[in-house]
């Protein structure tokens, strides 16, 4: 019996196999792109057929990019709405900072579209050159009447209608570098003085440049970058922990060695004192008094008391404080999660890079996740009081020309890894 079923189902397959060609034919020969369909007695024209497009590149990051550059923008605009009160800026139009944010914000658009069209490999290439070129600008920014000074830190140069601040470009290149660097270094990355010393002395100069400054914030967040670029590259985890001790030791001593970052550290602990409620803890007070009014929903966009000169630089350092008050614990949280899915995002596309055998592409998108996750952790913590006050800006979203241009430019770069790691998996070339 089962022999006899086996035989049928063999005619079966046989007369099947035999009749598609014909079928398809005929679907051919009436004209239309798919097969006519009879029910009852109505013919339907089968469905044409449907080219598959493969997306170039992810996004769905690029589209959360571009909306927390677009709340950045409303925010930026709420928060410096009044400050045409201030006799500081009696001069300035309410809409001075939100319409200088969105040129920089275009013209980071811009720069993004020209830096999607190079080719990693470039980039490998010329990454010792550009960390050259930002030491040189680091050099020049601290030279009198080259550099623009504010506020007793000389950080910028002044490019006429925008000033250029040289440590966002270092973020950028030393990540190249770094990553350049460990892919040349791999055969040796267990050996301590051939691995990991020239790249200690490359960040001993920029530090000793950042804290000429002084931007200890940006220093730090090059030595994130730089140390998580060597341990994502495999350097061995001994020497990255006696690393990361002798860096920890060094910032305790900075701050031990400086008066007004002690008392930076001592109003963090205590910003309600009468010694730094109007010193040193001003800023963190009134953030904190920020939150506490936007409770759970918030007073509403528009409606936030701190940034009616209260909050100092509440549309740049400050900027969450505000999405508290006018968003509330629900905005908050929703600026973190967004934050954290962009990076885990991102990190992906690194570890793919890297399991597609291309080391250099993939430590600079993971070296980007690492900068943009830390400056946010940084600046969250730091609105929260969770962390000690540190000049970072809130990626993507707070005012500021060159960090927008640099952070886009450092996700445009992580969408052409995405987008050549696309092209390998469909078997072309990167």
């Amino acid at each position: 019996m089962m022999a006899a079923l086996n035989q049928g189902l063999g005619k079966l397959r046989a007369s099947f196999g035999a009749m598609l060609p014909r079928v398809v034919g005929l679907g051919n020969a009436i004209g239309g792109d798919g097969l006519p369909v009879r029910l009852s007695n109505r013919t339907y024209a089968g469905t044409r057929q449907g080219q598959v497009r493969e997306l170039g590149f992810d996004q769905p990051l690029l589209w959360v990019v571009m909306a927390l550059m677009a709340w950045g923008l409303v925010m930026v605009y709420s928060a410096s709405i009044a400050l045409p009160d201030n006799p500081r800026f009696a001069n300035y139009a309410p809409t001075h900072f939100a319409v200088r944010h969105g040129l920089f914000i275009l013209i980071g658009l811009i720069g993004s579209l020209i830096v999607f069209q190079v080719p990693m490999q470039t980039w490998e290439r010329f990454a010792p050159w550009l960390f050259a070129l930002a030491l040189l600008l680091l050099v020049l920014v601290l030279v009198p009447f080259i550099g623009k000074g504010v506020n007793g830190a000389r950080r910028w140069f002044s490019l006429g209608i925008i000033s250029f601040q040289p440590s966002e470009l270092a973020k950028l290149t030393i990540l190249l570098y770094a990553a350049d660097y460990m892919v040349r270094k791999m055969d040796v990355k267990e050996r301590f003085f051939r691995a990991v010393a020239p790249m200690a002395v490359a960040l001993a100069v920029v530090g000793m440049l950042l804290l000429a400054e002084p931007d200890m914030g940006a220093f730090m967040v090059i030595v994130v970058i730089a140390m998580g670029i060597l341990f994502l590259g495999g350097v061995n985890a001994r020497m990255f922990f006696l690393i990361a001790l002798v860096v920890v030791g060094a910032f305790a001593l900075m701050v031990m060695m400086s008066e007004w970052r002690r008392e930076r550290i001592f109003a963090y602990l205590d910003p309600w004192s009468e010694q730094y409620a109007l010193g040193k803890g001003y800023q963190l007070s009134h953030s904190l008094i920020a939150f506490g009014r936007g409770e759970i929903f918030g007073v509403g966009l528009g409606g936030s008391v701190e940034k009616l000169h209260w909050l100092p630089e509440a549309h740049t350092d400050f900027l969450l404080a505000v999405i508290g008050e006018e968003f509330g614990l629900i905005g908050v949280l929703v600026v973190i999660g967004v934050f954290m899915w962009m990076i885990r995002r991102i990190m992906h596309i690194g570890r793919q890079a890297i399991a597609l055998d291309q080391v250099f592409a993939g430590l600079v998108a993971q070296g980007v996740g690492l900068w943009i996750g830390f400056q946010a952790f940084i600046n969250i913590g730091v609105n929260l009081g969770a962390l000690p006050t540190k000049g970072l800006t809130l990626p993507l979203m707070s005012y500021g020309g060159s960090a927008i241009l640099l952070e886009l430019v450092a996700l445009a770069i992580v969408l052409r890894v995405d987008y050549e790691n696309r092209q390998l998996m469909k078997g072309g070339r990167s």
